[in-house]
C-alpha cells in the first residue's frame, strides 16, 4: 500500500523557523499543505522564509517568539491560536549550544543551553498541548532532540543533558497527553550539516570529526523530510513516546 503525506488543513508551528533545521522543517510542512506559523526572535528572517513559502505555493505567517520567556511564548501561542483557529502540529525546534569542558561551565552557560533547549521547549509544548485539550483535536508535537541525548559528546556535556532531558520529557508528555489524542515525538538527529556548522566542518578539526563517523560523512536537512512527515501526519497514530535517531548509525557507533 501507498502512502502520500498530505497535510492540507493542517495547521503548524514551528519554533527556531529563521534559519536551519526550522527553516527547513518549515518548508517541507508547507509543501505537504500544512499552513505554517513560523516563530523566531529574528522576524526579518522569518519574513524572508514567508515570501519563499508563498512562492512555492504554500501558506505561512510570521510571529515573533523567545521560548526563553515565557510572557513571550504565552502571547505567540494565543496569536496563532487566534489567526488560525488552532494547532494541530507543534515542531518544538528552538536549540542552543555552549562548547566547553565541565570544569569551566559558568551558571550563564548553563542557563543559557537549559534554558532554551528544556525549558523553553517544557513551555512552548504546554501552551501548545492547552490549545489542542481545550478544543478536543488530536495533534502532534515533535521536540527536536538529537543523538547528544543518546550519548556523551566531548565538550558538549550541557548540551548532551539539555537533549536527554527533552527526551524524557517527550516520554512524559507523551504519557499524559496520549489520552487526549496527543502524540509526542521526539526526532534525535546526528551531525546534519547547516550555514552554522558548514564551515566548522570544512576545516581541519571538523574533518577529523566526521571520520570518526560510522560512514564518514555527514547528513543533510532534507535526510528529516520523511521523518517529519511521518510523526506530523495520521500515519503515526501508532507512534507515541518514541525517541528515534536519524544519526547514519552514530548512536551505536
Amino acid at each position: 500500500m501507498a502512502y502520500e503525506i498530505d497535510l492540507s488543513g493542517k495547521v503548524a508551528l514551528v519554533t527556531g523557523a529563521s534559519s536551519g533545521l526550522g527553516a527547513r522543517f518549515a518548508k517541507v510542512l508547507a509543501q505537504a499543505g500544512a499552513t505554517v506559523a513560523l516563530a523566531a526572535r529574528r522576524v526579518e528572517r522569518l519574513k524572508e522564509l514567508r515570501a519563499e513559502i508563498d512562492a512555492e505555493g504554500g501558506e505561512a505567517h510570521v510571529y515573533e517568539l523567545d521560548v526563553t520567556d515565557l510572557s513571550s511564548v504565552r502571547a505567540c501561542v494565543a496569536q496563532v491560536e487566534n489567526d488560525l483557529k488552532k494547532i494541530d502540529i507543534l515542531v518544538n525546534n528552538s536549540g542552543v549550544s555552549a562548547q566547553g569542558r565541565l570544569l569551566d561551565v559558568t551558571e550563564e552557560d548553563y542557563d543559557y543551553v537549559m534554558d532554551t533547549n528544556l525549558k523553553g521547549a517544557f513551555f512552548v509544548g504546554q501552551q501548545v498541548a492547552k490549545v489542542m485539550t481545550a478544543k478536543k483535536t488530536p495533534g502532534r508535537i515533535i521536540n527536536i532532540a538529537s543523538v547528544a541525548g543518546m550519548k556523551v559528546l566531548s565538550q558538549l556535556s550541557v548540551y548532551c543533558m539539555s537533549k536527554a532531558a527533552a527526551i524524557h520529557m517527550t516520554r512524559a508528555m507523551a504519557l499524559e497527553w496520549g489520552r487526549y489524542g496527543i502524540n509526542v515525538n521526539a526526532i534525535c538527529p546526528g551531525y546534519i550539516e547547516t550555514e552554522i556548522n558548514s564551515t566548522y566542518f570544512k576545516s581541519e578539526n571538523g574533518q577529523k570529526l566526521m571520520n570518526l563517523l560510522p560512514r564518514r560523512r555527514l547528513g543533510q536537512p532534507d535526510d528529516l523530510d520523511g521523518l517529519l512527515l511521518l510523526l506530523a501526519s495520521d500515519a503515526s497514530g501508532f507512534i507515541n513516546g518514541a525517541a528515534i535517531a536519524a544519526d547514519d548509525g552514530m548512536a551505536v557507533a
